[in-house]
């Protein structure tokens, strides 16, 4: 894969580690603001990336790359995307992909139209142990209830607290818990059933109303899953699929899917999958196999799961938030 990336954030850098070890990976270009460029620089520099550009057009004008890796902050998602596949790229952009099922859509019809491939760079969807779930399923029955946790205590909370409010607590950069952490959980049970019947989001507000923690109650009809996330406290990871005949744990962040046990009722618990720890390197190596074989109907097969979970998100969102 030949990339170019928009932005150098922190999670540029945890993404250019392990781009280091995968010899698939070759960082051509990095977009910044004029600001940053000299930090910019230093990255680069590290990393051995030839090329640094402050100007877009300029940058998106390269022929040095075909693809282009997203990973500003959430409100530029959109807008960068479309820039980089009306340039002709393709896009993987990071999570939450944008900010509305009709940006989304906007996106894939626009990729299409181009003939170019769009990704979102969600962990889930790429992993093993997610479609060994997904296999498993039938084993513990017809499903009666989810419940997942994805609560970090924030390394920005205690300044936000004291009133220096940055994009992760900042309601108009779509910060909060639901679009930063409970997005995962979304995706994690949206991938395996798609949209719910009906759902609500509950909400603890913080002092500009951002969701600092909340739980989302989705209702499938048969079954329902409570889905809770926190910036403002911290637990240990979950994710729990009860059925009439047994029960598949996830004890690891949603976004990771490690650490599984298996329980049918009346026979011993057990340990399923294989732990895969860096998941870069997972969602990247299994993006840059579907775009080089091509495989556009698995491409925006993804893409419509991505729709659906925006479409959702921003349903829960505009109930406590607007």
């Amino acid at each position: 894969m030949k990339l170019g990336i928009m932005g150098n954030g922190s999670i540029v850098q945890v993404a250019l580690n392990t781009f280091a070890t995968m010899p698939e990976m070759d960082v051509k270009a990095i977009l910044c603001r004029k600001k940053s460029e000299e930090r910019t620089r230093d990255l680069a520099r590290n990393y051995d990336i030839e090329k640094i550009y402050t100007n877009m057009d300029e940058f998106l004008a390269d022929p040095s790359f075909d693809t282009v890796y997203v990973a500003v902050v959430n409100t530029l998602h959109y807008e960068y995307s479309k820039r980089a596949l009306e340039a002709g790229k393709n896009v993987i952009c990071e999570k939450p992909f944008a900010t509305s099922g009709k940006e989304t859509r906007e996106l894939i019809d626009l990729a299409k139209e181009k003939g170019c491939m769009l990704f979102e760079a969600v962990p889930t969807r790429y992993q093993d142990n997610y479609a060994l779930i997904a296999s498993l399923l039938d084993q513990i029955g017809p499903v009666k209830m989810i419940q997942a946790n994805y609560s970090q205590y924030s390394r920005r909370y205690d300044k936000y607290k004291e009133g220096v409010v940055l994009p992760a607590f900042d309601p108009a950069q779509y910060g909060g818990a639901l679009f930063d952490l409970n997005i995962y959980n979304l995706h994690f049970v949206v991938g395996l059933f798609g949209l719910p019947n009906q759902a609500s989001y509950f909400a603890n507000r913080g002092l500009n109303g951002v969701d600092v923690s909340g739980t989302a109650v989705l209702d499938y009809g048969s079954f329902k899953a409570v889905l809770s996330a926190a910036k403002d406290s911290a637990s240990k990871p979950f994710v729990i699929l009860q059925g009439e005949k047994g029960t598949i744990e996830v004890h690891s962040m949603p976004s990771e899917v490690n650490n599984i046990t298996l329980t049918i009722h009346g026979q011993s618990t057990q340990s399923i999958g294989e732990d895969q720890n860096d998941r870069f390197n997972v969602q990247f190596g299994k993006i840059d196999r579907i775009l080089e074989a091509k495989d556009i109907d698995r491409c925006f097969a993804d893409m419509e799961k991505t729709y659906n979970v925006m479409a959702l998100a921003d349903e829960l969102r505009s109930q406590v938030l607007e």
